[in-house]
């Protein structure tokens, strides 16, 4: 089957909520690739090859080559923020690229302002910001969002949009009757519930404008019931949680290897300490709480320890997060695993990852703006499980467990590309070769 997907012309917006660290790192890339100055490594999209047909058929092309994405010439930034400096200041301050790069594509950072944020201080308890809209209800500032969309959209000539989130962690939620129904979300919205949180009006306002919506945070945002149905109902895409980028990303890379060779894992202890704006809201045990349920479920999907018990059924997995300022972006995360091998024999692995989360960021917001928009104009709705390759927790039907094994989620995701392009999947079975 070939599935059609319409042309990527004209010019596409990404919608940032949330203009910091992440974000401007993203766009000083962008703009930066765009001259040539720097290359986009990391990116999927930008780098990434995909096999097609029998080995014996070398047909590799480039991702971008193989579908039609959109160009990073045709990108146009928009976003909100509760600070009300352009992205060039906000580049500066987070300190994540050098002063050398960023002056390099000053002008073009400069010219990106935020727009007022949707903020509560409820749901993000050590940030205070006073570029913030102000409302009635929570309906009346989705309504504002919209408005800074249509307007965004109509100055700059916009053919399509999608919205990334990259604000910051909010506090732990969970689903309640407010969110069960598209009728009950909208009815809490005009009533101020407090069990809504500013993602879930971003997300809203993106869904109801037709708009593919990712999550890059923890937050609940669009993933309930209610924002499901508004998906389906509007046929968008939506896709979350939580970039995947550093210690995670690790444990996304080693489990499937330790349960591939059936290694026993008895502990696995991780702490990072961590100094950017995203360390200073994960101070607040709240927001930490949003955090951990991200990262603790990676190992329990990937093991399977209802499958595996004497491996795996009494693991111990703590994970610690401590603000430490002078770090800045430049995260560094520890962790000790404790595995056992044949006759139960212990081993240890030690792990000290001084990785730069921005830089590993960046690139994920980027190719999930573009394989969203690729999405949206493949009449793909609803939860886009294909993309879990990007993130910590991924969102899932309801009747089936989350994938977080790296390797597994990539070949989900190439052989999605395959599918709606009427390639044959890939298997690697390979007999035929040896027929």
């Amino acid at each position: 089957m070939t599935q059609r997907i319409a042309p990527a012309e004209g010019k596409l917006g990404v919608l940032l909520p949330g203009l910091g660290a992440v974000s401007t790192t993203l766009i000083a890339g962008v703009f930066a690739a765009r001259k040539g100055i720097a290359q986009p490594h990391g990116s999927l999209t930008q780098n990434g090859t995909i096999r097609l047909g029998k080995r014996t058929e070398n047909r590799s092309p480039k991702i971008n080559e193989f579908v039609p994405l959109t160009k990073i010439e045709d990108i146009v930034f928009g976003g909100w923020d509760i600070f009300p400096e352009n992205t060039y200041e906000a580049a500066m301050k987070a300190g994540v690229l050098a002063p050398e790069l960023l002056a390099q594509v000053r002008t073009e950072m400069e010219a990106i302002k935020p727009w007022p944020a949707v903020f509560d201080r409820r749901f993000v308890k050590r940030l205070e910001g006073t570029h913030v809209k102000k409302g009635a209800n929570w309906m009346e500032l989705a309504e504002q969002l919209m408005d800074d969309i249509r307007t965004f959209q109509k100055e700059n000539g916009l053919a399509r949009l999608v919205m990334v989130w990259c604000g910051s962690t909010e506090i732990f939620l969970t689903p309640g009757p407010a969110h069960q129904t598209l009728a009950a979300f909208e009815k809490a919205m005009k009533e101020n519930d407090p069990t809504i949180a500013p993602s879930m009006v971003y997300a809203y306002a993106a869904l109801k404008l037709g708009i593919p919506y990712a999550n890059g945070a923890p937050n609940l945002s669009a993933d309930t019931p209610a924002l499901h149905e508004l998906a389906m109902e509007n046929r968008v895409p939506v896709a979350g949680k939580d970039f995947k980028t550093g210690q995670t990303l690790m444990k996304t890379i080693l489990a499937p290897g330790f349960k591939a060779r059936l290694l026993g894992v008895s502990g696995w202890f991780s702490t990072n300490i961590l100094g950017n704006r995203d360390g200073e809201v994960l101070d607040d045990p709240e927001s930490f709480k949003t955090k951990e349920e991200s990262k603790l479920s990676v190992l329990g999907s990937i093991f399977q320890p209802h499958l595996y018990p004497e491996l795996y059924g009494e693991l111990y997995h703590k994970v610690r997060i401590n603000y430490y300022p002078p770090r800045g972006d430049n995260k560094e995360s520890w962790d000790n695993i404790d595995i056992f091998g044949w006759l139960g024999y212990p081993m240890q692995i030690k792990i000290n990852f001084l990785c730069r989360d921005s830089i590993l960021a960046a690139p994920i917001v980027l190719d999930l703006a573009l394989f969203m928009d690729m999405a949206g104009r493949s009449e793909m709705r609803g939860i886009q499980e294909w993309l879990s390759f990007y993130f910590k927790s991924p969102v899932h039907a309801p009747s089936v467990y989350p994938e977080h094994d790296l390797f597994i989620q990539l070949m989900k995701l190439k052989n999605t590309l395959r599918y709606l392009k009427g390639e044959e999947l890939i298997t690697h079975l390979g007999i035929e070769y040896y027929d």
